[in-house]
């Protein structure tokens, strides 16, 4: 597939993915990135989230992929299913999941899977955030989209869902974002 103008932007400015412009253009509409924040970004290879992310706070990203190192990112190894690596993780003020399963051209099944990890990612959320904190997270529209958005609204204060303009137009790719977590 050839390179979108996004991909070939965010090599030139130094960026580690197209997607580190969805993040920002999602800061810009609803701001839940804070100075002095730590953040928890989750499945973060290639790092484009936890380099933007690591401007406002101290990032711990996870991801089964290793990444080139980052200031102010503490990388762990591992799989996000796994909670042996949470022990090792603070209590956060920002959960961030641009996580998508490894697609298989089936699209309800990729809608599925995309929901298990947005489900996965809401638990981390309810185990590491604080109260008041914020949660982002990625998930394919499909059967299961108003389910997911139904389970969020049940923990923060004000939930949005929201397509970046970035977002390639044919993408099923939402984002879901939640502010001030009530525990």
């Amino acid at each position: 597939m050839q390179k979108d103008k996004h991909t070939i932007k965010a090599k030139k400015e130094g960026l580690r993915a197209r997607s580190a412009y969805k993040l920002k253009e999602i800061q810009d509409k609803y701001g839940i990135l804070k100075r002095g924040q730590v953040i928890l970004d989750l499945g973060c290879w290639p790092g484009g989230w936890s380099l933007i992310a690591s401007r406002y706070g101290d990032v711990y990203a996870i991801d089964l992929n290793g990444i080139i190192p980052i200031d102010h990112v503490n990388f762990v190894k591992g799989d996000v299913n796994d909670n042996e690596w949470l022990k090792r993780i603070p209590k956060v003020d920002l959960v961030l999941s641009d996580m998508a399963p490894h697609t298989s051209g089936n699209k309800e099944q990729d809608c599925y899977d995309s929901f298990l990890l947005c489900e996965r990612a809401l638990e981390i959320a309810n185990l590491k955030l604080n109260l008041g904190g914020n949660f982002v997270c990625k998930i394919f529209q499909g059967a299961e989209f108003n389910e997911f958005l139904k389970e969020v609204r049940k923990h923060f204060e004000f939930v949005k869902s929201y397509k970046p303009p970035t977002s390639r137009e044919k993408s099923k790719e939402m984002y879901i974002i939640g502010k001030g977590f009530r525990g």
